[in-house]
């Protein structure tokens, strides 16, 4: 046998709420948990448990769903293609020199990422596009058409890599051993 007492308050109404108010206004004052015999060899103490809920929180105001809360920037309405997205990138690996295992690890490692969307948009973070440059920003150097050209996104993305981990295999080992890259 248990028995249960619940007071839910909207917590957004600013009323008061505590468990240990009667119809009358009075507190129970400190009374001791009571025992309660069941069959002959068991008992329970039911006591009371308080709580009070005096304050009503502040609303917390939120950007626009998909947008950069500081900036008010938000991902561009687009169709991603993440199979042409792919395609390119077979050609700008090979064209770098690299062999089919680096492109291998660049799929792993952008599909983690982004899917290979090149809308693909992390709002707690900011990152933006394929190669989840944070800020997005960062790829205007690799084209003015950095928010919706996947080969803008890739090259960009590619000189990323290059220049930090050496190749897409560095990138993803390093990314597989810490969670990002």
């Amino acid at each position: 046998m248990s028995f249960l007492l619940v007071n839910v308050v909207d917590p957004y109404s600013g009323a008061t709420a505590s468990s240990d108010f009667n119809r009358d206004g009075d507190r129970f004052g400190g009374e001791q948990p009571q025992t309660v015999e069941v069959g002959d060899d068991h008992s329970i103490e039911i006591g009371q448990e308080t709580y009070v809920v005096a304050k009503k929180p502040e609303p917390v105001k939120l950007a626009p769903a998909g947008t950069d809360s500081a900036s008010g920037w938000a991902p561009p309405a687009v169709t991603p293609d993440p199979g042409s997205a792919q395609a390119y990138a077979a050609g700008a690996v090979a064209a770098r020199g690299w062999g089919s295992s680096e492109f291998d690890c660049l799929v792993a490692l952008w599909s983690k990422e982004s899917g290979w969307r090149v809308n693909a948009y992390n709002a707690s973070s900011g990152a933006y596009g394929i190669p989840q440059a944070l800020p997005g920003s960062k790829m205007a150097i690799a084209g003015a058409d950095w928010e919706t050209n996947a080969g803008t996104q890739i090259e960009w993305g590619l000189m990323y890599i290059s220049g930090r981990y050496g190749t897409p295999c560095g990138a993803w080992a390093h990314s597989t051993d810490v969670g990002w890259y």
